[in-house]
């Protein structure tokens, strides 16, 4: 049956009767549907069952349901492209975040380093840990870019200011106005018969008294109260009685193992103490030039009660004790031969940490310490003997990075980190001179990398307007990791040691290594071309000038 689709559609919706009376009339035969009169509709097929209204079809092909279709047609398509460019604008933010903090980006970021401002008078009443806020730089304003052309300018910016000026030296009646107590308990003279620098002073306390009671070191560390207790228990056993009263030996060290970090000291104080005649302190680095009597502990933490030279002199009783037996052998007191026992120091930080003074000497003269720690080392001994190991600046910071940063290291951080810090030390460098500079506490302590450390020769000049140049032992890690024996009998030699067994010399020289790198920063694997090209370029003219001091075109590390 047929029905016309115009009329049918407005019967009601749950009686669509069996026969349109509009499409077929009373008799049951077709005629035109009054409502469109045959024209342009589409019949509409049904069979003897009812027929819900909402399944009915309408496909009518009337031209303003034609255009309306086309419309939303349109309408889906713009909806699909504003998502697609959604979408699009997404990852390229995701691209240019990413590659930025990366230094991926294949062009230069428009944005630059902040300024660097230098205000000492602002660190008065702060501790060391809030002064990094006053250098650290916007967020906003730091370049990863890994473009070596625009860091280059940066570095020749560096060496443009380079200039390597002879410090002035202050004289002995200074130093005693800055460090008086230390001054009146330290002598001028040392025992005669030792060849380590030792002297007596009367001990005023009794049997029930500690000798170690107010000690910083065994206060402040738990790890070392085991030694402390073991030195309680033998405090009198070596005390020496004459005309009814006590007297205490006390030593300081015969060398000093001075720097730098990361280049092998460890390695050469395990070896140095295996020799007969050679002591070390109870600690291998207590920091106390540099640090500890500043009462700096931790550099985080700021300052606590300053550690007094007792502290410091406490950490060389074990020593003393050995150094007291000897001077008190019939071959020493009858034959009037020395002692050869001598004791030595390897604190890391003695070459370069300087970072305290302006916190506590004033008359600074254009932003440099007026005091430096060879001065006071110097003055109390000036027959010291000094050792340090270098290795490649370029290796050596690297190496700190890995050992120092507490997560999240990797080759592009560690290239990130390198390209802050010479934005930082270019922006001092505009304004200061290169001396101060490299003692900037607020400035290193600012710089992600501790680029300063690497700066030898800065350091070992300012060494050597105090002590003289054959005082000094300047060794290189690779040489010493290519042939232990030699480096270790050029240390011998130069502290004087007398010849030891070949079993003695075997166990010195054959022992494995100390302090290597950890097997988790081996992984990490060597760093990036890039970063490795532009910290050679800017410790070049440091180097150069390093080989021709030391007359020895070795550091220049060309070969690594």
């Amino acid at each position: 049956m047929r029905y016309c689709i115009n009329c049918c559609i407005h019967l009601l919706p749950n009686d669509l009767h069996r026969h349109c009376f509009r499409c077929c009339g009373p008799s049951g035969k077709n005629q035109k549907c009054p409502g469109c009169k045959g024209a342009n509709q589409v019949p509409l097929y049904t069979d003897s069952k009812q027929m819900k209204l909402l399944a009915v079809l309408e496909v009518r092909t009337d031209p303003s349901e034609s255009w309306n279709g086309f419309f939303c047609l349109r309408k889906g398509k713009l909806c699909s492209l504003i998502f697609v460019l959604i979408i699009m604008t997404l990852v390229m933010a995701s691209y240019i975040l990413t590659g930025a903090k990366h230094g991926l980006l294949l062009i230069p970021s428009p944005f630059h380093y902040g300024a660097f401002i230098s205000n000492p008078s602002l660190m008065d009443n702060e501790s060391l840990s809030d002064l990094k806020d006053h250098y650290q730089p916007s967020k906003m304003n730091i370049s990863y870019v890994k473009d070596y052309p625009s860091i280059k300018l940066i570095i020749d910016t560096i060496t443009s200011k380079i200039e390597f000026v002879t410090r002035q030296r202050p004289d002995l009646a200074e130093l005693r106005k800055q460090e008086p107590h230390m001054f009146s308990v330290i002598p001028n003279k040392f025992l005669p018969n030792s060849k380590n620098p030792c002297w007596y002073e009367e001990y005023r306390g009794n049997t029930t008294t500690d000798p170690y009671a107010t000690n910083s070191y065994a206060l402040y560390s738990k790890r070392f109260r085991i030694i402390f207790d073991y030195l309680r228990k033998v405090f009198w056993n070596h005390l020496y009685h004459f005309q009814d009263k006590h007297y205490r030996l006390r030593c300081l060290p015969h060398f000093y193992i001075i720097g730098q970090p990361k280049c092998g000291t460890t390695d050469l104080y395990d070896r140095l103490r295996l020799h007969p005649d050679v002591r070390f302190s109870a600690i291998k680095e207590p920091h106390w030039w540099t640090r500890k009597r500043f009462g700096i502990i931790r550099l985080r933490d700021g300052f606590h009660e300053r550690y007094p030279v007792e502290d410091y002199l406490d950490l060389f009783d074990l020593a003393a004790h050995q150094i007291q037996g000897a001077l008190q052998s019939e071959g020493v007191r009858e034959r009037g031969k020395t002692n050869n026992i001598i004791i030595g120091e390897a604190s890391a930080s003695t070459m370069w940490d300087n970072n305290a003074w302006i916190f506590f000497y004033d008359n600074s003269s254009d932003g440099e310490p007026p005091f430096l720690i060879q001065d006071f080392l110097h003055a109390f001994q000036p027959n010291a003997k000094l050792i340090i190991m270098l290795r490649d600046p370029v290796e050596r910071l690297y190496s700190d990075y890995l050992y120092f940063a507490s997560a999240n290291k990797s080759v592009e951080d560690f290239h990130e980190k390198v390209a802050e810090s010479l934005q930082l030390f270019e922006n001092c460098v505009l304004d200061s001179s290169l001396r101060a500079c490299v003692y900037n506490n607020t400035l290193n302590n600012a710089m992600p990398v501790r680029l300063q450390v690497g700066l030898y020769v800065v350091y070992l000049l300012d060494w050597l307007t105090v002590f003289d140049k054959d005082q000094i032992l300047v060794l290189r890690l690779e040489d010493h990791a290519s042939s232990v024996k030699y480096t270790m009998h050029m240390v011998f030699q130069f502290l004087e040691l007398g010849p030891l067994s070949e079993k003695q010399e075997a166990l010195i020289t054959k022992s494995p290594a100390s302090n290597t790198r950890r097997p988790e920063d081996r992984s990490l694997g060597p760093m990036l071309p890039t970063t490795k090209a532009i910290l050679k370029d800017f410790y070049r003219p440091f180097n150069t000038k390093l080989a021709q001091v030391l007359f020895d075109d070795a550091f220049l590390w060309k070969r690594t």
